[in-house]
């Protein structure tokens, strides 16, 4: 069955860094997440202000129609918080999806955030997300201690 890899995890876990990688090592498609954001949602995010379960709704919406317009596997990234997000791209997504989570520690997280440039989301909202975050059940969990292709490499050996 055709897959969808969301490869998920908190902001500043290398979401978008390890699902390019990985979509490119796969030679498949990666559909950047945060690209799907309504404006309402960044500006949000870019005051500092967490975003509910509302506000990811059409995100998630969003998101998963980009999915199925793929005619075959893809990788995406998406912060995929909560058991509630998590359901809601399983239900709208039309292939079988496989969440591959990134977890990393608070300081090192706190280090990439404090490194990146030019994003909307303020490194003061880590702890925010921390704070929501379920810990998937049957998702792939993946360390992020190492670089970013000993990460790829250590997803694909468990695939």
């Amino acid at each position: 069955m055709t897959k969808a890899y969301i490869v998920m995890g908190v902001s500043g876990a290398g979401k978008s860094t390890i699902g390019k990688l990985l979509a490119e090592r796969l030679s498949l498609p990666f559909i950047e997440g945060d690209d799907f954001h309504p404006a309402q949602n960044v500006k949000k995010m870019s005051s500092g202000e967490p975003l509910s379960n509302n506000d990811r709704r059409e995100w998630i919406e969003a998101l998963s129609a980009e999915i199925n317009a793929q005619s075959g596997a893809c990788v995406s990234s998406c912060s995929a918080l909560n058991e509630e997000v998590r359901r809601w791209i399983v239900e709208k997504v039309d292939r079988e999806v496989m969440f591959v989570f990134l977890n990393g520690g608070r300081e090192l997280l706190l280090e990439r955030l404090g490194a990146r440039t030019g994003h909307f989301f303020k490194v003061e909202m880590l702890d925010s997300q921390l704070d929501s975050f379920e810990v998937p059940e049957g998702a792939l969990k993946i360390e992020i201690n190492d670089a970013p292709s000993e990460v790829v490499t250590k997803i694909i050996q468990n695939l």
